[in-house]
């Protein structure tokens, strides 16, 4: 038997409760892992209070990403004992994810934990870290080079903004970092390697069909009328890495920048992102992140913590990355 975070529906409310479960309760899947950590996101906030409509069947154990150990595998990739990393492919909104002791998934959805880096540092990094890296790699493999001019970067501040600054800089790119809290974020931004800080209002001003060229390539967490405004300023042959939707739906642009411009819009998905890449990423993000990173503020907490922080967590009184500590 092992503990796990279990939420149920009653009269359409989310309940939540630690319970202990059995192996054979998990779901099925070819690798079980003993869970070391998971993180605390807003969207596990989202459903472990019910608030937004993230569960998709219930019972449900949540937890977008966890880290841990194989305990058992059929599939010949993984052998007990070998330390992996999850992150994505729906676990914990319509297959059981990482708030338990242990977890049951499909080996394809598993990625070889790199040397270099502990269950404890990849919950740190989490889905955020991995989408950051998968924005670097889709401007690299534009073409966007250090040499090819400045990047911005949307929500700098956020999780994924603050990873892409990180690796950007590191690998030598000039970096402008955008956030709604100029005046706050600046010192943080700036060590984390921004040269240069825009303040989000900047980018929320209605859009001309093409404004003056500014940026070589950009990394948006936003969407909506500031990835609109941004296209706008893209360089001739630049190219835009979306990955959010905080913004909202709609992208009220023109073809002008793509026809006039060139300009090239990738989208980023970490959740089906294709093994290669995604083992790729981690490989890259063991060796770029430097080791201040993981010193930044944050909590770890316990499984039986989880709900009260969840409640926190999306009324946003929680800052920082928020580790679950699973294993005993």
């Amino acid at each position: 038997m092992f503990k796990a975070l279990i939420l149920n529906q009653q009269d359409k409310t989310t309940q939540a409760h630690i319970g202990n479960i059995d192996s054979n309760q998990l779901p099925e899947g070819d690798v079980t892992v003993a869970v070391e950590y998971s993180s605390l996101n807003y969207k596990d906030g989202l459903a472990i209070t019910g608030a937004g409509k993230i569960i998709r069947q219930f019972p449900m154990v949540p937890g977008i990403d966890f880290a841990g150990t194989v305990i058992t595998s059929s599939n010949s990739r993984y052998q007990a004992g070998d330390p992996v990393v999850l992150t994505g492919w729906g676990v914990g909104e319509n297959h059981w994810g990482g708030m338990a002791q242990q977890a049951r998934v499909k080996a394809d959805w598993l990625v070889p934990l790199p040397a270099g880096l502990n269950a404890e540092q990849a919950m740190f990094i989490g889905t955020a870290g991995l989408t950051a890296m998968l924005c670097v790699q889709a401007l690299e493999d534009a073409g966007i080079t250090p040499e090819s001019g400045e990047i911005l970067v949307t929500g700098a501040s956020g999780g994924v903004g603050s990873v892409a600054v990180t690796l950007l800089s590191k690998l030598g790119y000039r970096v402008a970092a955008v956030t709604g809290r100029a005046a706050q974020n600046a010192a943080l931004l700036k060590q984390l390697g921004a040269e240069s800080i825009i303040e989000r209002s900047e980018l929320e001003e209605p859009a001309k069909p093409l404004e003056k060229q500014r940026w070589a390539g950009a990394i948006d967490t936003v969407g909506s009328n500031m990835l609109a405004k941004v296209l706008t300023q893209m360089d001739y042959n630049g190219a835009v890495a979306a990955c959010g939707l905080a913004g909202g739906f709609d992208l009220p642009t023109t073809v002008m920048p793509f026809i006039l411009r060139n300009v090239r819009l990738l989208g980023v998905d970490s959740v089906y992102c294709p093994v290669e890449k995604r083992q790729q990423a981690w490989q890259r993000l063991s060796q770029l992140l430097p080791a201040s990173f993981y010193q930044q503020a944050g909590q770890t907490i316990s499984l039986e913590q989880v709900p009260e922080f969840a409640q926190a967590i999306i009324k946003g009184q929680v800052t920082g990355r928020t580790l679950v500590k699973l294993s005993d």
